[in-house]
C-alpha cells in the first residue's frame, strides 16, 4: 500500500473514531468555581449606564469560550450588560470545520458541519453560558426562511473566480468565505481540489447568513461593543464587518505566544491593526537596564519556547557545525535568510502587500538569488506547516521544487520538520527577508537587518526595510549584502517595539493556568478574584472593552501596581 493511501486510511480511521467517541470539550463549571457566590445575581448589581456588550464566537472553541466566560463575569461585576451570541447549528460552514475534522469532504458537502463539528459546539457552550445567568442569543432567532433561500441562491450564482472579491452591502462576504475555504483545506489556493468550489460556496452561504443574522440583531439591540475571537473567517470576520457598518465598536482577540497572555485589538482583527498601530504607543518607553534584561532573557527563551505556550521547536539544534553539514552551506560566505509563513493562514486582503500571495514572493525571491551566486539564500520553512494545529496540505518546499526541479546551487532549504534552530541560523546571515512572520521583530532586536515584503507586524515601525512595490523590493535585494548590522540607535528602537509587543500588547491573565491541551484552564477561587483592582491584566482588558481604552499592559511598571487609566481611543482610531 502506498504511503499516500496509508495516510488517507489513517485520517479516515481517526475521523470515524472521533465521530463514535466525540472529543471531550472542556468548559468551566461556573457553579463549582463560584460555590456559594453562585448565582452572582444580576439583581444585586447596580443598574448603571455601563455599556451593553456582545460576545460573538464559535462555541466549540473551548479555549475561547473559557476566556469569554471569564470576561462576561468580570464585565458584569463592573456593571456591564453582557450577551452571548452562538450559532445553533444553522451555518452550512464555519471556522471550526477542516478537512482533517470531517469524515470526508463528500460528507461535508452533503451535511456541512452537523455530523462532525456541531455536536460538540453549540450545546456545551450554550449550557455553560446559560448556567452563568447571561443572556444567550442564537443565530436562528434572527434568520428567516427567506434569508436561507437568498443566501443559497446568491452563493450558487456568483462565478467561482469572483467569490473572493464579492462585497454585498459593503460587507466583504467573499473575502472571509475564501479565507475560510482555504483554512478548511489548509492550502493557499483551491487548485486541484475536486470539491473546492462546492466547499467555497458553502462558506459564502455561511458568510451571507452571518451577515443577515448580525444585521437583524444590531437593528433590534443597542450594543456598545462586540467582542469576537480572531476577527476573521466565518463567522467572526462577518461579525466585525457588520458591526463596523452599524457603528458598533469592535474588539478582536487571540491567544498570544507567552504563557498566560492574550492580544486584544480595537476596530478590526489584529492581523490588520498591529501593522497600523501608532509608534507613539511605544517609542517613548523609558528604557532601563531592567527592561532590557527582561526582554533579552525572554527573546533567548524563544529559541526553545520555554516561556511560551505557543512554540514550534522545543528541542532546537544550535550547533553551527552540525547545521553547516546538514544544509551543505558555508557560513564563512555571505548568507541571507528567508523565513516563510504558513501558506493558508489568515488569507485576507492586505493593502500593503507587494505580491499577490506568499508563494509568488517566495518563487520571485529564489529566482532573484539564482542570479546572485555571490550570496547564499537560506529558506527556513515555517515549522507550523507540520507542527501546527492544522497541518498544511500545501508545502512551501514542494512549491519551490515544483518551480525549480533543480534547485539553484546557492539556495538551501531548511524543511519544516528540521530541528535546525531558526535563530542560530539567522544569526549567521547578513540580513533576513520576511513576508509576514513575527520572527522579524526578534531578529531586528538582535541587530539583523530585515526586509519586509508582506503583512509583517513589524512593518511601518521605522525599524525594517519595507518594500511597497515589486520594483522597490528588487532594489532592496540589489543592495545586499548590507554593510553591517543595525546601528545601536536602530537596535534600541527595535527592542522598544519588541518589548511593547511581547510584554505590553500581550496582556497577562493569571487566571488562565497552562494545562497542555486545552492550553489553559480557568482558576478562580471566587468573585473577589475578578473585581476591579485585583488583576491588572483583567482591568486593562475590561477597560478596553467598556471604555475604548488602549489594550496596552503597563509592564514597565511594577506588577501589582494600581492600574493607570489609559487614554481612550478617538472614534476615528476605533473605526480605523
Amino acid at each position: 500500500m502506498s504511503e499516500k493511501l496509508i495516510k488517507s486510511a489513517s485520517r479516515i480511521t481517526k475521523r470515524l473514531i472521533r465521530r463514535a467517541y466525540p472529543v471531550k470539550v472542556f468548559y468551566p463549571n461556573w457553579r463549582n468555581i463560584l460555590g456559594t457566590d453562585f448565582p452572582w445575581g444580576k439583581e444585586s448589581l447596580p443598574l448603571s449606564d455601563e455599556p451593553r456588550i456582545l460576545f460573538a464566537n464559535v462555541g466549540g472553541h473551548s479555549e475561547a469560550a473559557t476566556l469569554e466566560s471569564l470576561l462576561a463575569v468580570a464585565l458584569t461585576l463592573r456593571g456591564a450588560k453582557v450577551d452571548i451570541l452562538l450559532c445553533d447549528e444553522v451555518l452550512p460552514a464555519c471556522e471550526r470545520c477542516g478537512i482533517d475534522w470531517v469524515l470526508s469532504v463528500g460528507s461535508f458537502m452533503r451535511h456541512g458541519p452537523k455530523k462532525d463539528a456541531c455536536p460538540t459546539c453549540f450545546t456545551p457552550a450554550y449550557d455553560m453560558f446559560r448556567s452563568m445567568g447571561v443572556t444567550v442569543r442564537r443565530y436562528s432567532e434572527f434568520l428567516s426562511e427567506d434569508n436561507f433561500r437568498s443566501a443559497e441562491q446568491i452563493a450558487n450564482s456568483i462565478p467561482m473566480q469572483d467569490i473572493g472579491d464579492c462585497v454585498i452591502s459593503n460587507v466583504p462576504v467573499g473575502e472571509h468565505a475564501l479565507a475560510g475555504a482555504l483554512r478548511f483545506y489548509a492550502r493557499g489556493d483551491l487548485k486541484g481540489e475536486p470539491h473546492g468550489e462546492t466547499v467555497l460556496r458553502r462558506y459564502l452561504q455561511g458568510s451571507l447568513l452571518t451577515t443577515s443574522a448580525l444585521s437583524t440583531l444590531f437593528d433590534q439591540s443597542d450594543y456598545a461593543c462586540v467582542v469576537a475571537h480572531h476577527g476573521i473567517y466565518v463567522p467572526q470576520g462577518l461579525v466585525g464587518a457588520v458591526a463596523r457598518q452599524k457603528n458598533v465598536r469592535v474588539v478582536n482577540w487571540t491567544i498570544a505566544y507567552r504563557k498566560q497572555t492574550f492580544i486584544f485589538s480595537h476596530g478590526d482583527t489584529y492581523h490588520h491593526t498591529m501593522m497600523s498601530e501608532s509608534v507613539k504607543n511605544w517609542e517613548d518607553i523609558q528604557w532601563t537596564d531592567k527592561i532590557e534584561k527582561e526582554l533579552m532573557d525572554y527573546l533567548k527563551s524563544r529559541w526553545d519556547g520555554s516561556m511560551d505556550w505557543i512554540s514550534f521547536n522545543r528541542s532546537p539544534e544550535n550547533d553551527l557545525r552540525i547545521i553547516e553539514h546538514e544544509l551543505g552551506i558555508d557560513f564563512s560566505k555571505p548568507c541571507v535568510g528567508l523565513l516563510t509563513n504558513v501558506i493558508w493562514d489568515a488569507q485576507l486582503h492586505y493593502p500593503s502587500n507587494v505580491f499577490h500571495n506568499m508563494i509568488e514572493w517566495l518563487l520571485e525571491t529564489v529566482r532573484y538569488f539564482a542570479s546572485r551566486p555571490d550570496l547564499q539564500l537560506i529558506v527556513r520553512v515555517h515549522p507550523a506547516e507540520v507542527t501546527g494545529a492544522i497541518r498544511s496540505r500545501q508545502l512551501a518546499e514542494e512549491e519551490i521544487k515544483r518551480a525549480f526541479p533543480t534547485l539553484p546551487k546557492n539556495v538551501f532549504i531548511i524543511p519544516p520538520d528540521s530541528p535546525v534552530s531558526t535563530y542560530a541560523t539567522m544569526l549567521q546571515c547578513n540580513a533576513a527577508i520576511i513576508y509576514g512572520t513575527k520572527t522579524g521583530i526578534e531578529l531586528a532586536s538582535l541587530g539583523i537587518p530585515v526586509i519586509v515584503a508582506g503583512e509583517a507586524w513589524i512593518r511601518n515601525k521605522g525599524i525594517t526595510f519595507d518594500a511597497t512595490s515589486v520594483a522597490e523590493y528588487r532594489s532592496l535585494l540589489d543592495r545586499l549584502p548590507f554593510a553591517g548590522r543595525l546601528s545601536d540607535h536602530e537596535i534600541k528602537r527595535a527592542r522598544k517595539y519588541a518589548y511593547h509587543f511581547f510584554f505590553r500588547r500581550m496582556i497577562p491573565l493569571e487566571n488562565m493556568v497552562p494545562a497542555g491541551w486545552p492550553r489553559y484552564v480557568l482558576k478562580v477561587d471566587g468573585l473577589d478574584d475578578l473585581l476591579p483592582g485585583k488583576n491588572l491584566g483583567l482591568d486593562v482588558i475590561c477597560d478596553g472593552i467598556t471604555r475604548g481604552a488602549e489594550f496596552i499592559y503597563p509592564a514597565e511598571h511594577r506588577r501589582g501596581a494600581e492600574h493607570p487609566r489609559l487614554p481612550l481611543l478617538t472614534s476615528e482610531a476605533v473605526k480605523a
